[in-house]
């Protein structure tokens, strides 16, 4: 079996061939980091706009980089949602019309069910049960996952996610956007333990994750210890790296404890760590010994694959078509899509 899949959630154009259930024969992914780099965040309206641009170029190349042509696809797949509204119609109706002009099914996915089956792209003897952790600019969401399709939504932030924090104070600084691969180069040069970050606690008493707090901290430090603004013609200050890394690892603990907290309730074999700050150095690292020694799995996608992309996208499609859960031509996109487990037989 052959899919064609578009992913068109928020600023990246993308479309991707898979063959069979984890053969990946291309994943063509066009950024738009220059576009929304002057505003410091994604712009929604500039792109939707570059999407349209975009889209038949990145599905030919896709198809060109896959050595194949339409009449050879066996169905496409497309992301429905959660994501930016006017992005997410562009990637749907292209995939509509696709559909309808070939005669071939069509599969809506949920973006965040892309994510967590990322891992199966390189992984594909993943135990479970497991928990899910997707960490982006968008979502930090935790999931228990008694098997692929099957989800049950532990924890989330109650603000800001993982990724906007990390983005918020690259832009405090003028570093620039996105603050994330920024912030992993630059916390090398700093010492981690220079600032001090209390890790929230939530009154409920519950797994939620909760960020907000470290920027309002990290602006106080910024105030308080005269921390000045970077610029591309001046050497990065100590003061400057030493914040990054303290701030990084207060983060990066935070998802890490609140998904061992997680494992009282929730027994299982595998951590999947997925999403675009999954590209972290230190957070893979920090996962990596914290949970393998006790016996727990854990799987990062490769760099390609954690960033928004198609390829996770028809994987996660591969066995709705062998189901034939088919979306029809009335399908639209859902910017608030929730992540819900699929009904087995």
């Amino acid at each position: 079996m052959r899919i064609l899949a578009i992913e068109t959630s928020c600023d990246e154009t993308a479309a991707a061939v898979l063959q069979d259930r984890t053969r990946v024969l291309s994943n063509i992914v066009s950024s738009q980091i220059s576009i929304h780099k002057p505003y410091g965040g994604v712009v929604p309206e500039l792109a939707s706009r570059e999407h349209v641009r975009q889209i038949t170029v990145i599905v030919r190349s896709a198809l060109d980089q896959a050595q194949v042509d339409l009449d050879s696809l066996d169905g496409l797949a497309v992301t429905q949602g959660p994501g930016l509204i006017g992005s997410l119609l562009v990637g749907v109706s292209f995939a509509k019309t696709l559909a309808y002009s070939l005669e071939r099914p069509l599969v809506s996915i949920n973006h965040l069910e892309g994510h967590l089956f990322s891992p199966l792209i390189e992984h594909h003897q993943i135990k479970f049960p497991a928990l899910g952790l997707i960490v982006s600019g968008g979502h930090t969401n935790l999931y228990w996952i008694s098997e692929m399709e099957k989800y049950q939504l532990v924890a989330r932030t109650r603000d800001d996610a993982a990724g906007e924090a990390l983005d918020k104070l690259s832009k405090a600084l003028g570093l620039g956007y996105p603050g994330g691969p920024i912030i992993d180069r630059l916390s090398d040069k700093g010492s981690p333990d220079a600032f001090r970050f209390s890790l929230p606690k939530i009154t409920s008493g519950g797994l939620d994750f909760s960020f907000s707090g470290f920027k309002t901290a990290a602006l106080r430090y910024i105030r308080e210890c005269s921390i000045p603004m970077v610029n591309d013609a001046c050497e990065i200050p100590q003061r400057v790296t030493d914040l990054l890394a303290s701030y990084q690892k207060a983060i990066v603990r935070t998802l890490a404890k609140r998904t061992e907290s997680a494992l009282h309730h929730y027994p299982v074999q595998s951590v999947l760590l997925t999403g675009g700050v999954a590209c972290n150095r230190l957070l893979r690292k920090t996962f990596k010994e914290l949970f393998e020694p006790m016996g727990i799995a854990v799987y990062c996608p490769s760099p390609v694959y954690t960033t928004d992309n198609a390829a996770m996208i028809a994987v996660a499609a591969f066995p709705k078509f062998e189901r034939g859960q088919f979306s029809d031509l009335k399908l639209t996109a859902d910017a608030n899509l929730p992540l819900e487990s699929v009904p087995q037989d």
